[in-house]
């Protein structure tokens, strides 16, 4: 195997509090080993064991990557008209994923890969080294199967959210529609993905309806997620804890109850504050889940309607203003807690055993990612051990 020093490091955030300070598990004047995909050594650089070959960062911070833990990136279309009308006073609902559906039923297959790569280009410079995607914009069998086959032509983490809305096509019927998705798309689509999700919300799936749709995913092998508790007060969180989910997603109107049973469980508890952005929500209180003990992961949730970035650092900066979240709070929600909402121990970490994912900032230290918004920092990124982007090969005349 061959051996890489990377070194130049003025602050290292692990996210192992065994290998430094606090829960960032932060070492300063720091350096790590690479062997081929993975970590083998990291501590203080001046006790740094001899390697095949060396990297110099020239005093820049180093992190994880980002795990973006939740992510809708195979689509087509263009909901910006929306986004305006919202500006100037509408009112969100779930009915303007309809659009989208129509445009990415038409769309070819290399137009939806050709979109989906552009946003994963545009994840990586931000420093996203592991993605996860939906479906949910097909919503037929033939549909939703393409989707799935383009997301997992370029990415691992690939869920199945066919419960995404009723299509047009039903008139309103839910029931009928839940029917197919358990009876039809589920048990083809199931072997290409990881993980079932639904959208339990008014306007699109209550709990009984999301539970069977969850409960068919888990007969065929996929575990839960749910968007759930976004709109309005609802089922979502208790049934989320109640399958046992990976996560339950966005979170926004819970009450004391939902708090507890999060806390008492090991569903994360996935907040996304981009889409309370764009949506002019109002946010979750990250506060009062931190507080309980709930594990929180930060998403951007890259979506053509509600949430059309990609960048996690601009997520970071709503988290730590609007969300009140520290800034070590939402560096390890938007790495280890990403990866928790995956189940995942290999990324969002830095430590021996890890896969290699990491990025380096233009600057000294983490709390720059709040301190600098809409600033690009990220100066490197690299992932399984490879350099996959460097803004320095980016030329200023």
């Amino acid at each position: 195997m061959r051996s890489t020093l990377l070194t130049g490091i003025t602050e290292l955030v692990t996210n192992d509090p065994e290998l430094g300070q606090g829960k960032l598990g932060l070492i300063d004047d720091a350096a790590l080993v690479i062997e081929d995909d993975t970590i083998s050594w990291v501590g203080p650089a001046g006790k740094a064991p001899a390697t095949d070959a060396k990297h110099d960062f020239h005093g820049r911070a180093v992190l994880p990557g980002f795990v973006e833990s939740h992510s809708h990136m195979v689509f087509s279309g263009d909901r910006s008209e929306e986004f305006a009308a919202r500006m100037a006073g509408q009112k969100y609902t779930a009915g303007g994923i309809r659009g989208t559906v129509k445009h990415t039923r038409e769309a070819s297959e290399e137009e939806l890969r050709s979109n989906m790569s552009r946003l994963l280009d545009e994840s990586l410079r931000s420093g996203t080294t592991t993605v996860e995607c939906k479906s949910g914009y097909g919503q037929s069998v033939e549909s939703e199967l393409r989707s799935l086959q383009v997301a997992g032509s370029l990415t691992d983490e690939i869920t199945l959210l066919a419960a995404h809305v009723v299509p047009p096509e039903y008139g309103g019927n839910t029931d009928e529609y839940v029917r197919v998705a358990c009876e039809e798309i589920i048990p083809r689509c199931a072997p290409l993905a990881r993980w079932i999700d639904v959208f339990c919300e008014q306007g699109a799936f209550d709990e009984e309806q999301s539970r069977r749709v969850l409960k068919a995913g888990m007969e065929h092998g996929l575990t839960p997620r749910v968007h759930g508790n976004q709109l309005h007060q609802g089922p979502g969180v208790q049934l989320a804890v109640e399958l046992g989910a990976a996560s339950v997603d966005h979170v926004v109107h819970i009450n004391e109850k939902d708090i507890a049973a999060l806390a008492g469980s090991q569903t994360v508890a996935t907040l996304l504050p981009g889409a309370d952005f764009s949506t002019r929500n109002e946010y979750p209180n990250a506060r009062a889940l931190i507080d309980a003990g709930v594990t929180v992961a930060l998403g951007a949730d890259c979506n053509p309607g509600t949430s059309y970035t990609t960048s996690m650092p601009f997520c970071i900066a709503i988290a730590v203003r609007d969300l009140h979240m520290t800034a070590d709070e939402a560096v390890w929600a938007s790495t280890a807690g990403g990866a928790r909402a995956l189940r995942r121990d290999d990324v969002g970490v830095l430590r021996p055993g890890a896969r290699a994912d990491l990025m380096a900032l233009d600057a000294p230290n983490h709390l720059h990612l709040a301190y600098r918004p809409g600033v690009q920092l990220v100066s490197s990124v690299w992932k399984a051990g490879e350099l996959k982007y460097s803004a320095s090969e980016v030329k200023h005349d």
